[in-house]
């Protein structure tokens, strides 16, 4: 059998969690990818990364024909995978239990028989360590402790209302159901209190279905959109939200590592890590929703890492939810990796690069959480003040870029961009809060930065602003400047920009980030797909420039591009397949963030 052939697409997956890590179940209803029990922990599941090492937990129907549907509950992460065969049906209902207090690892699944006789083949096949260790099993009561076999203890039980047999390093059961039949299963952290019969069982699941159903329920009421789209930039929110540590209030820019931006390719980063840049849109996202808490907690979490640093160019690009940073890069040999897409990597060797534009994203942030949530205090101010300074003397220096390239430094364009926002979101803030500042200093720093990028950046030939100092190579982060009101929408030489972006990496509602052929280097030659994002801030900007027609058309296009779930990777493949880790935070707060301004200036046209 090919390699691809035992794979799902990446597109053929439901997301749950509980705000501590996140599973990814297929249409199949196999659980292929588990961090346990962190986002960013080593997995028990990456059948996703490695169908034969990586570890699974499938229930199937035994059946020649079996049509698979998968869904959410409304506003929920309560997905229920259907399995339809020409004799009835089968209903698997998966979530996690969330307990923000409480934040306790468990699983539940429940499989319902609808209608029909069926014989069902459940698998537990664990693998600990990202596929490197199997693991024992030890009886207790009415439960499996299932340990890894490996140096470092770890374990996880498993109670259900089947009896396993163990063979091949695999936990399997077959059981025949008839209509109305339920079973069972539960995966817990092996510290906590458990079901100690199957009646037990049953109460706690039913419990816990109803508590996970209020809890989503009830935090996505609280939005503040009401508008067209209000189904899918739900949907998007809730995704941001299981994306984010209720511990430690950070968020990941994906649930997944290793999945191939091409596939048999070598761009297959571990994501599940807390990028500056990434946090604050996400925040800025949740503040536009109403969602003051979730912003209140990152906050508190980059207040936390500006106060453990002495000078600004100690802040990290990226850290763990919990502030750490031991991020060191490493290659998982012993994975084949998704489609035979190796090497597979855990860590990020881009932790520790310098990325001057993460200090105007989270400036902004700041900003924005200062005027339209809750004041922020006095001595959160001084500690931002460095950030400030450090971009004020530092605005020239070259660095890595949003792309992350990897072939040397240089003076990017959104570089530029977001030192600008930096200086001009600080000034704001002391302005409207009257706390003391160098404010002469860092006004005469941000018309340095905004006439070197009008002047320096613009490319007389290209007709546009260019990737990075002295380049003839356009990017789609220049779509970011009238989003982040550097320069009007209808500035001329933006609306030049536009048009050689449209022109060159633009097709219909999809956009390529740059043209990898003559732009900064990863130092890899595989294709990429389009950048879901990008598209997003694209349509953006068609909206800001007055093409609201166009824009609406583009993003009604791009909702067609999610899965059936409505979620999205970071790519899309020109098959029209999602590349690359997932779902990715990004691509959901892109969408969030236009469908928000679409649904703006419909209401302005309604009034006028």
């Amino acid at each position: 059998m090919k390699t691809s052939n035992r794979y799902c697409p990446i597109e053929d997956y439901g997301l749950i969690g509980n705000l501590e890590t996140a599973a990814l179940v297929s249409k199949q209803g196999s659980i292929d990818f588990l961090p346990y029990a962190r986002f960013d922990s080593p997995t028990i599941f990456a059948a996703l990364l490695d169908r034969n090492k990586g570890g699974f937990f499938s229930i199937e129907i035994e059946c020649d024909e079996v049509n698979h549907k998968q869904l959410y509950l409304p506003d929920t992460a309560i997905l229920i995978t259907r399995y339809l065969t020409n004799v009835g049906i089968a209903e698997l209902t998966d979530f996690m239990p969330v307990n923000e207090e409480n934040s306790r690892f468990a699983l539940i699944r429940k499989l319902k028989i609808i209608k029909g006789d069926h014989t069902v083949r459940v698998e537990l096949k664990p693998r600990f360590d990202y596929g490197k260790y199997g693991f024992h099993v030890e009886r207790e009561n009415n439960s499996l402790i299932i340990q890894s076999k490996g140096p470092i203890k770890q374990a996880f039980r498993l109670i259900c209302s089947v009896d396993f047999e163990l063979g091949d390093d695999c936990l399997s059961a077959e059981v025949c159901l008839e209509a109305r039949d339920e079973i069972y299963f539960a995966l817990l952290s092996d510290d906590q209190p458990y079901p100690d019969s199957i009646d037990h069982l049953v109460k706690f699941a039913e419990k816990s279905f109803d508590n996970t159903l209020h809890f989503w329920r009830d935090w996505v009421n609280q939005s503040d959109y009401n508008g067209r789209w209000q189904d899918i930039v739900r949907r998007s929110v809730i995704t941001l939200k299981l994306l984010t540590s209720c511990r430690y209030g950070s968020t990941v820019a994906a649930a997944t590592l290793g999945l191939p931006e091409h596939i048999g390719g070598q761009r297959n980063w571990d994501y599940r890590y807390t990028w500056i840049r990434d946090a604050a849109f996400t925040m800025y996202s949740f503040l536009r929703l109403g969602y003051t808490c979730e912003a209140r907690q990152f906050i508190q979490w980059i207040q936390q890492r500006s106060l453990e640093i002495d000078t600004a160019d100690e802040l990290k690009l990226m850290y763990r939810v919990d502030g750490s940073s031991d991020l060191e890069e490493v290659e998982i040999p012993y994975l084949e990796g998704y489609r035979g897409s190796a090497p597979v990597r855990s860590g990020n060797g881009a932790y520790d690069q310098f990325q001057l534009d993460i200090f105007g994203e989270l400036i902004d942030t700041i900003y924005l959480y200062n005027k339209n949530a809750e004041p922020i205090s006095y001595d959160f101010w001084l500690s931002l003040t460095k950030f400030i300074d450090f971009v004020c003397e530092n605005w020239r220096q070259k660095g890595h870029g949003i792309w992350e390239v990897r072939d040397g430094e240089k003076e990017f364009l959104i570089s530029k961009v977001m030192s600008w926002v930096a200086l001009d979101r600080g000034i704001r803030i002391a302005e409207n809060r009257s706390f003391p500042a160098p404010l002469e200093h860092w006004r005469a720093a941000r018309n340095d930065v905004f006439n070197d990028v009008y002047s320096n950046f613009w490319n007389p030939e290209r007709k546009a602003f260019v990737q990075y100092r002295g380049a003839d190579t356009l990017d789609a982060s220049a779509l970011l400047i009238p989003l982040v009101r550097m320069m009007s929408p209808n500035e001329p030489r933006w609306i030049a920009t536009l048009r050689a972006i449209e022109n060159e990496l633009v097709t219909d509602s999809l956009v390529y980030r740059y043209n990898l052929g003559n732009g900064a280097s990863d130092g890899f030659s595989d294709e990429e797909g389009t950048f879901s994002m990008c598209s997003f801030w694209y349509i953006e900007c068609l909206a800001k420039s007055g093409e609201i027609d166009k824009a609406i058309l583009y993003f009604e296009k791009m909702l067609g591009y999610a899965n059936h779930l409505g979620l999205y990777s970071e790519q899309i493949s020109l098959k029209g397949e999602q590349l690359g880790n997932f779902p990715q935070a990004f691509t959901h707060l892109g969408l969030i963030s236009a469908a928000y301004q679409l649904q703006l200036l419909l209401a302005q046209d309604s009034r006028s």
